[in-house]
């Protein structure tokens, strides 16, 4: 049913072998800067090459301060206590996202309270975002407060999915509008921008992921981006154990958490960064190829959405039906083509399931139907 896409990812990948959903490269100094970073002898948390990667990435991105930490679960655990949430608060995030995103609101000790995304950015709906505000809080002393739980709303997440930006700007204003701080989970959109803007760069704080799969990795590995010195300072401090500066004493001020990233990390992002320009002009180089491909076949391409140009992380179509989606995941997989759906709906998860939750039509009906396509960068 699925050969003639089969027959294209192969074509465009020249092999029979398999070919995965999204695969790291290495083609530059990856391993020049690793050796010299093992011949240092520092390579964990302290090194010239944290410094080097957090200084290019802020260069790229345009924020003013960047701070490396062990993932991107841990900048964005870090990025929600920074913007003031605490235990026993709620955030508001979108159900369609990877589980890191609800997983580090829980580590800050609290709760997520889901509202819908949008069908052409598959991200937070605006919209969605003011009604659930607007039916369900007040404020209170200048919080916003939850009239059901009566929990203070602190925080906002949108997650930039699979690279297409949300509609930064109009979250924000609806986030000023409530007085609830916004922290931007842009995990999956390194190199793409709102109206010529980085993502990660709207909010209080944004966060970046370099896991393995991502357009650029560092193994592991993750970034705080703020414009707020103070904020950033700050991120530093509580990522390097709170550990106050001193040849030789071990003095903590406060509670702090090992998440600076390692110095030999960092040597592989800083050679990765070299090669970031050129990785996502043939990533937009591949989509506009699957493109013109689905544009005669039943399966619908997902392409950035207006006033915004997307690193296409990873391709998407969507397909006409949850039957017509498993039925493509099965030909694919069976063919040694790899292929994934988009993941189960953060509400229906046994752990968060009993969340406060908006109307979600556009989340259950987009989960029924995305599917990636293979996305790695064709050398």
């Amino acid at each position: 049913m699925f050969k003639d896409v089969i027959s294209c990812i192969r074509e465009l990948y020249k092999t029979d072998k398999f070919i995965p959903l999204h695969e790291p490269r290495f083609i530059g100094n990856e391993k020049k800067y690793v050796n010299e970073c093992i011949d240092s002898t520092f390579v964990s948390s302290v090194g010239k090459f944290v410094d080097q990667f957090e200084n290019e990435v802020a260069k790229f991105t345009g924020a003013k301060f960047a701070i490396a930490t062990t993932n991107g679960t841990a900048a964005l655990h870090i990025a929600l206590l920074l913007a003031g949430v605490e235990k026993d608060d709620e955030v508001i995030t979108q159900p369609l996202t990877f589980i890191a995103t609800v997983n580090a609101l829980s580590y800050a000790g609290a709760y997520p309270v889901f509202v819908d995304v949008d069908k052409d950015t598959m991200g937070l709906s605006p919209e969605k975002l003011e009604h659930f505000l607007s039916q369900n809080t007040e404020i209170v002393n200048g919080n916003c407060l939850n009239k059901t739980s009566r929990r203070k709303i602190k925080a906002v997440v949108p997650m930039h999915t699979f690279g297409f930006p949300a509609r930064i700007e109009e979250i924000i204003a609806v986030c000023n509008k409530y007085r609830i701080r916004v922290v931007e989970d842009a995990a999956e959109s390194l190199g793409s921008y709102y109206k010529n803007k980085h993502t990660g760069t709207f909010g209080l704080l944004g966060t970046l992921s370099f896991n393995g799969n991502k357009t650029i990795t560092t193994g592991g590995g993750g970034m705080i981006i703020t414009d707020d010195e103070a904020l950033a300072k700050r991120a530093k401090h509580i990522t390097t154990t709170a550990k106050v500066p001193h040849k030789w004493e071990y003095e903590h001020d406060m509670i702090g958490y090992n998440y600076r990233l390692p110095n030999i990390n960092a040597a592989l992002g800083c050679a990765q960064m070299e090669s970031l320009p050129g990785f996502l002009i043939k990533k937009r180089s591949l989509a506009k190829q699957y493109e013109d491909f689905f544009s005669s076949q039943a399966l619908y391409f997902k392409t950035e959405p207006q006033n915004t140009k997307a690193n296409y992380w990873l391709n998407t179509v969507l397909t006409g039906s949850l039957k017509e989606r498993n039925d493509f995941l099965e030909e694919t997989n069976a063919s040694g083509i790899g292929t994934r759906p988009i993941w189960k709906l953060m509400s229906g998860l046994p752990m968060y399931k009993s969340a406060q939750q908006g109307d979600l039509e556009n989340a259950l009906w987009l989960e029924d139907r995305v599917v990636n396509i293979p996305s790695s960068v064709i050398i």
